[in-house]
């Protein structure tokens, strides 16, 4: 098997993992619709052949040994159905991980609702920068790498850090990817509902938690978050050993002495009862803090020192999107951030209320994910932005895929903010029409906001163009 085909090659995993298999030594190739930057000059600037759009003459051109399918290809797709008539092997993602990345390594894998980002590549370069033979799968854009997956360096008896998605594997495969993985080590960061067109209830993503923790192997170690009822129900089941992380009495690791301010985190870390010493983080908020426990966590079990943990901790850098500060525009500090799950908006927010004392906190939300587009979060999402002063509702990102009925209502959750004192602006269905809807937004925010406000982007997509405005001026006034 040396030829591989990638069929969605421009998703950021999924090219992530092309160019490691390509410096494992195979000969990669691959397809996708529509590939933009940065991913189409990630996959040239990595001499990784692609094709623009999905034909049947891309296959018989590239002749590959193996294809590897990508989670969001389905029936339809003319090169997956000339795979298939032509009794071609077919793969997931995930199984290309799982045999040749992950292989005979120790597999660390990351898991939970939220933190998953920023916890892998806090914990893959704790390892990394303390010297081990590592290799990682990362799911955004790390800051301390160029690439968000890599081989380890030597062939196996290395250890391998996953970012463990709860998600699908493949149209052919709807176990969740992290049940792939292989863990050794696993973290469960927390357990709550998302992504509603995969799971039908929270029971049901539970079961797929509960079968995670059931593949670490007796002499194999599960972190599991202390605080979170739902994560505490799954480690009460697991057959290894079990250490919690919080903030809690009970906690087998606990930071305690809490010191945050506005370049980071400071805190004393207890294990087991007894103090560890004192640890420093340029990570802010509570949030933040859980996930560096759970990276220090794994850092210690590994064997790495304190000296060299800090270390870690001191030349970490955030992935993209993950409250990057971006630049300063009209006087204000602007935040990229990932979250749109209630919980973690909530998080976010805190975290920059905590960071930025006194200043005004402007959140703005971009409905795009199949959960929050839908109303399953409408009474849970007006108590997220406790923490803002001002809230900007985006348009619902392709509200026709739901009936009037089961779309979530950013009007009545205007209304419920408003009666509490709060200025909020929204985009409605039929503004939202408009694909730069963002230009509105960027007016509202021109007449509200003033020198000395954090604006905070909540969103994975482009915003209707308010991202690109925004970053277009900064720096101008």
């Amino acid at each position: 098997m040396n030829k591989l085909y990638f069929i969605g090659i421009g998703g950021t995993a999924m090219g992530a993992v092309a160019l490691a298999c390509s410096q494992l030594g195979f000969e990669v190739c691959g397809s996708d619709a529509n590939i933009y930057p940065p991913m189409s000059d990630f996959l040239r600037e990595s001499g990784i052949l692609y094709y623009e759009g999905f034909s049947t003459n891309n296959i018989i051109d590239a002749n590959p040994d193996m294809i590897v399918v990508g989670n969001s290809v389905s029936r339809g797709n003319p090169e997956l159905e000339y795979a298939l008539d032509e009794r071609m092997t077919l793969v997931s993602m995930p199984e290309i991980i799982r045999d040749y990345l992950i292989a005979k390594n120790t597999s660390i894998v990351i898991s939970g609702t939220h933190g998953k980002t920023t916890t892998s590549s806090l914990t893959a370069w704790l390892l990394d920068s303390a010297g081990l033979n590592l290799g990682f799968l990362i799911g955004g854009i790390p800051g301390n790498y160029k690439q968000g997956c890599r081989p380890a360096p030597k062939a196996d008896n290395g250890y391998f850090v996953s970012e463990g998605d709860e998600y699908d594997t493949a149209f052919f495969d709807k176990r969740s990817k992290f049940l792939l993985y292989k863990p050794t080590i696993a973290v469960i960061n927390n357990l709550e509902f998302d992504h509603a067109d995969i799971f039908s209830s929270l029971d049901d993503i539970k079961k797929s938690f509960r079968l995670f923790a059931r593949l670490i192997p007796r002499n194999g170690l599960l972190l599991a978050a202390n605080e979170d009822a739902n994560v505490r129900e799954i480690a009460a089941a697991a057959l290894s050993k079990v250490e919690t992380f919080g903030l809690g009495e009970d906690a087998f690791w606990r930071a305690i002495d809490i010191e945050y301010s506005e370049t980071g985190t400071n805190f004393a870390l207890v294990k087991n009862g007894e103090n560890v010493g004192r640890f420093s983080t340029l990570l802010s908020g509570e949030h933040n803090l859980r996930n560096t426990l759970a990276a220090i966590s794994v850092a210690m079990n590994v064997g790495i020192s304190i000296h060299d943990i800090q270390h870690g901790l001191n030349t970490y850098k955030l992935p993209k999107r993950r409250l990057e500060t971006i630049g300063i525009w009209n006087g204000c500090t602007i935040i990229d951030d990932f979250a749109h799950h209630p919980t973690a908006i909530a998080e976010t927010l805190k975290t920059l209320r905590q960071k930025y004392k006194g200043s005004r906190i402007v959140a703005c939300f971009e409905p795009r994910s199949n959960t929050t587009t839908r109303n399953i979060f409408q009474k849970e999402l007006p108590d997220s932005f406790q923490n803002a002063d001002i809230v900007c509702f985006g348009a619902l990102n392709r509200p026709e895929r739901y009936g009037e009925s089961e779309r979530l209502n950013t009007t009545l959750i205007a209304e419920t903010l408003r009666s509490e004192g709060k200025t909020v602006q929204i985009i409605s269905s039929e503004e939202g029409s408009n694909s730069q809807w963002g230009k509105d937004i960027y007016s509202f925010l021109e007449k509200n906001v003033r020198e000395g406000d954090v604006i905070v982007l909540l969103s994975n997509g482009d915003f209707g163009g308010l991202r690109a405005l925004l970053k277009e001026g900064i720096g101008k006034g």
